[in-house]
């Protein structure tokens, strides 16, 4: 993490505004976002994409807004959360989610609190939360095609074809087992109230160091969802005589070339995304709101 969120109030030369184009309160929160920044005598950077949504600001790419910036705000929900925050761990920038959508496990600021709970964690009262990511490289023939890193989850899965994928898997180069399935989740904690919660895997806190192994419709139903240490190191080949119709994804990034004699290789990142969030920061408060539990 940059050295000004260890503690106090943090120097903030320049901060980047990240929104979705497309929601109808973006313009209105990001042109609020401005005004407050500059007032306390930041830069303000735009992401390319809402380009036409603020006047006067200076716009960049994902990548070049990661290396200029100190600080990332995040207006939307987690989808658009989740395409910024990769870029932004690879520099040590933090991020600050609003939350504009239906769910918001990463984006926990609401909208009409957003401008006051900024303000205080610009004057030091904040939470910095890091969130372990991890790091899938598709391998054939023993070199490394495609290599990208995820916040909430791998997934590998049948893609433009009704019949299940074989999938093997070891660990640490232990073997663990043989599947027929539709695929196979790999969620942090953080992902672990994503995707793999709709496909009956356990909810892990964000500090646990673990990661979860969630089959999707597996043909034998004793295969259930595994937790591992996030030291371990997964391979993931397929198994059969045939070729397979598969789909890689992380994230919000998908790779469809996909081959039957394909390894992925699956493993902790060792950068993680970091969140600020203001003080009194309660996940089980974030549990019971998102998912329509009793506070009894």
């Amino acid at each position: 993490m940059d050295q000004s969120f260890s503690g106090g109030a943090p120097r903030v030369r320049a901060a980047a505004l990240i929104g979705k184009p497309q929601h109808e309160r973006v313009p209105s929160m990001l042109a609020d976002l401005h005004r407050l920044l500059r007032r306390r005598g930041c830069q303000v950077l735009l992401e390319q994409g809402c380009r036409d949504l603020l006047s006067g600001v200076e716009t960049l790419p994902m990548e070049e807004l990661a290396a200029r910036c100190d600080l990332a705000i995040v207006v939307g929900g987690d989808g658009t959360f989740l395409a910024t925050a990769t870029a932004m761990a690879t520099h040590d920038v933090p991020l600050i989610g609003v939350n504009l959508g239906r769910v918001g496990f990463l984006v926990d600021i609401g909208a009409e609190e957003a401008l006051a709970k900024i303000e205080e964690i610009l004057d030091g009262r904040y939470e910095a939360e890091p969130r372990t990511q991890l790091r899938a490289t598709l391998l054939r023939d023993g070199r490394a095609l495609h290599e990208h890193s995820a916040l909430n989850e791998v997934v590998v899965h049948r893609w433009v074809s009704a019949s299940m994928i074989e999938l093997c898997t070891t660990i640490d180069g232990v073997f663990l087992n043989t599947q027929r399935c539709d695929g196979l989740i790999v969620a942090t904690p953080t992902g672990s109230t994503a995707y793999a919660l709709s496909g009956g895997g356990p909810i892990l806190h964000p500090r646990l160091a673990a990661m979860a192994l969630v089959p999707i419709n597996p043909y034998t139903l004793t295969n259930r969802p595994i937790v591992l240490d996030d030291a371990s190191q997964l391979e993931i080949t397929f198994s059969g005589g045939k070729e397979v119709n598969a789909q890689l994804s992380f994230d919000t990034v998908a790779i469809n070339d996909v081959r039957l004699g394909d390894c992925i290789r699956i493993r902790k990142d060792p950068k993680p995304v970091t969140i600020l969030h203001p003080m009194g920061y309660d996940f089980s408060q974030i549990l019971r709101a998102k998912l329509g539990w009793s506070s009894g």
